[in-house]
């Protein structure tokens, strides 16, 4: 099938990076004094994929952290991080309106929306649960006078069009007719963090980080957008491989992105970002080579065209994770500019690295967990697919 618009709005949904001071200004990079202490770090959320990557960066520069979140994630994904030093842990819920636990009674421990959070001063917070500006509004108003910095981890699913190879940061952003709308579908999901970005920089004017990641990988992604190519081709034979090796993909390894966030934070560097890559390009060759190398099996790419995939019904980023073919309104996808990023000190670990310790993490999962994936084209459909292929080029 087609890529209509409102299946690649539902994919971007699913999308759900050392400072070069002579290059910054031109590029709107600010940056406020360089702080060499260890800080007091707030985070809204910090249990689920991303925000454990952020809470080992930041403990491994020595910063102490205040987690912030209703509870519910840590036990599921076991990121308690129960008896660690220098981690707090309060409880509550980022929407005012609600209890911490809306199944429960009001007390000590299921507090209000954010009570939790009426005392303390902080050297920044960083919002990794952002999904509605109400939301935001709340929090960053409560904190406004008692935190240094505002970093709001937000979508490149913000931009109205991904058409345009190499867009920048000054992209239009999408818009939405009722901005108080509160359900996230795949219209509303980008102008909703859009307006999450603008209620972080209007309540904490001068002091807002925006950054705007891509597909966030690497071990312990609950989704398996990434991970279906490194189980896939270490399985090895004939895989299906969409459109052509140069066909432009980006990814950012969750490591890495914690990483480069707790960076910013400790230069104290202020703007918009976008957070994806790596730095140079990557095509889907690339990405699979780097699979296949992780694994060292003997998988043999059979390359199908974007034309041949809908023919097939073989959906882009659904069927064939991270692609979405290079044409018309998703021709910039895999090709936004991280130049700005880069100026601020993101950096990139290579592909197969990334491959490799997915593919360890992926076998070290409980068989419940290795009985399907979770994304990527069912061996059922890929080998009908392999069979027409192998029938219109002859064998």
């Amino acid at each position: 099938m087609s890529t209509t618009r409102r299946e690649f709005l539902q994919t971007s949904a699913a999308l759900s990076a050392g400072l070069a001071l002579g290059v910054a200004p031109a590029l709107g990079v600010r940056t406020g004094a360089v702080v060499a202490k260890p800080l007091r770090i707030l985070i809204l959320g910090g249990t689920g994929f991303l925000g454990p990557a952020i809470v080992e960066a930041a403990l491994a520069h020595g910063h102490s952290l205040t987690l912030f979140n209703r509870g519910r994630t840590e036990q599921r994904t076991g990121h308690t991080f129960e008896g660690r030093e220098r981690v707090e842990k309060r409880h509550g819920n980022r929407d005012p309106r609600r209890l911490a636990d809306e199944s429960g009674e009001p007390g000590p421990d299921n507090p209000m929306g954010l009570t939790q959070l009426r005392e303390g001063e902080w050297d920044a917070v960083i919002d990794t649960s952002a999904y509605f500006p109400r939301v935001v509004n709340a929090s960053a108003e409560l904190l406004s006078g008692r935190v240094g910095q505002y970093m709001l981890i937000s979508t490149v699913s913000v931009y109205a069009s991904h058409a345009e190879p190499n867009a920048d940061e000054n992209a239009p952003v999408g818009t939405i007719p009722d901005a108080t709308v509160e359900q996230v579908t795949g219209e509303s999901y980008g102008p909703l963090k859009a307006l999450c970005e603008q209620a972080a920089e209007a309540k904490m004017p001068g002091k807002a980080t925006i950054v705007r990641p891509g597909l966030i990988v690497g071990p312990g992604d609950p989704t398996d957008r990434f991970t279906y190519w490194p189980v896939r081709v270490a399985r090895g034979g004939d895989v299906l491989a969409p459109g052509t090796p140069n066909d432009p993909v980006q990814i950012i390894d969750v490591r890495d992105l914690g990483e480069w966030l707790v960076h910013l934070v400790e230069q104290r560097t202020f703007g918009v970002f976008n957070a994806l890559g790596p730095a140079g390009g990557m095509g889907i060759g690339a990405l699979l080579d780097a699979c296949k190398e992780a694994s060292g099996s003997d998988a043999n790419f059979r390359w199908a065209d974007a034309a041949f995939l809908r023919e097939q019904g073989v959906s882009g980023w659904s069927d064939m994770p991270v692609w979405l073919p290079p044409e018309g309104e998703t021709l910039g996808f895999g090709q936004r500019s991280c130049a700005r990023a880069l100026a601020a000190g993101l950096a990139f670990r290579p592909a197969v690295a990334t491959a490799k310790d997915t593919l360890a993490w992926w076998n070290a999962q409980p068989e419940e967990r290795r009985a399907r994936l979770r994304a990527g084209i069912t061996a059922d459909r890929e080998a009908a697919a392999l069979k027409a292929l192998a029938e219109r080029d002859g064998g």
